[in-house]
């Protein structure tokens, strides 16, 4: 028995940041449609306000607790995901670019990682870091069931970064589960949910399939992991669904109709409300979830003993 969630509109980009245009992103992925905004990316930082990325636009927004927009960075790019390190750097997944640092206090984003061995990235998509402070990606480009190409890339807080996953059919949104010994990966356009073991050093073994989705307008996009270990995840055109760990459904937020939710991130001052980013409304839904959301890496205490980029 799957139970239903109600969703309430909490914040939208103000008129003033809307502006619809043509972009190079859209001519690509949207068939030439002007955009006002395309948000993704959702993340808290440690104040508690809302981080989020506007892709064909090259923007970064912050939102206050208040529901007060600021725009925090504009730049040359295509920023997909985002997420907070816990000394307050910004790391951003850019389609066009790769893997990219915002540093506390900066307005421009440097290069961090742009390829693998001299090979570019075919457009990276989302990411992750765990406990010990590795940083995980997904690249996405134009891949899907016609194109499995896609690749999961793992960098260590000390050391070089390797390919970890490839062959992949879309990949999109990950996180780990509650002990960090395997991820979940959202596989787009196989409307699936992947999970990929991991063993020693950073090797996978054995992926496999952990979700199968049907319908919507795309696969599963966004994840988020709450803390009695069940996996949140966003599927655009039907809502936002919740698994337990051995992923049966439990509960649905539906979106309403036209809406795009794609993206998810657990905040509020217990961590119990769920954010869902509606990518072309330009707003942010909230849902009280059933249990709070697992820390991020973000939230980690400043006295913890975890490596750094």
């Amino acid at each position: 028995m799957v139970s239903d969630l109600k969703a309430e509109l909490c914040w939208t980009l103000p008129l003033e940041w809307r502006k619809p245009a043509e972009s190079a992103w859209a001519r690509v992925n949207m068939r030439g449609r002007k955009l006002g905004c395309f948000l993704e990316g959702p993340s808290f930082d440690r104040d508690g306000t809302l981080y989020v990325v506007d892709l064909p636009f090259g923007r970064i927004f912050r939102i206050s607790a208040a529901g007060k927009w600021h725009l925090h960075c504009d730049y040359d790019g295509w920023p997909n995901g985002l997420k907070i390190h816990r000394d307050g750097g910004i790391f951003i997944a850019d389609y066009r670019r790769g893997i990219l640092q915002l540093a506390p206090g900066e307005s421009v984003p440097e290069e961090l990682v742009t390829g693998l061995h001299s090979e570019g990235f075919r457009g990276c998509n989302d990411l992750f870091f765990s406990a010990n402070g590795e940083l995980w990606f997904t690249d996405q480009g134009q891949s899907g069931l016609h194109d499995q190409s896609g690749r999961l890339f793992r960098k260590p807080a000390e050391g070089v970064l390797a390919a970890s996953l490839s062959g992949i059919p879309s990949p999109n949104g990950l996180v780990m589960n509650t002990d960090e010994t395997q991820i979940y990966l959202a596989v787009t356009r196989a409307n699936a949910i992947w999970r990929v073991p991991l063993m020693e050093g950073g090797g996978v073994s054995k992926v496999g399939l952990f979700i199968q989705l049907s319908g919507g307008i795309a696969g599963p996009d966004g994840l988020a992991l709450d803390a009695e270990g069940g996996l949140v995840v966003a599927h655009p055109g039907i809502g936002v669904w919740r698994f337990d760990r051995m992923g049966r459904p439990t509960h649905l937020a539906e979106s309403p109709e036209g809406s795009v939710w794609t993206n998810v991130a657990f905040g509020g001052p217990d961590n119990q409300d769920l954010h869902i980013v509606d990518s072309l409304a330009g707003a942010i839904w909230r849902v009280r979830m059933p249990h709070p959301g697992k820390a991020m890496f973000s939230h980690a205490r400043l006295d913890a003993h975890v490596n750094q980029l």
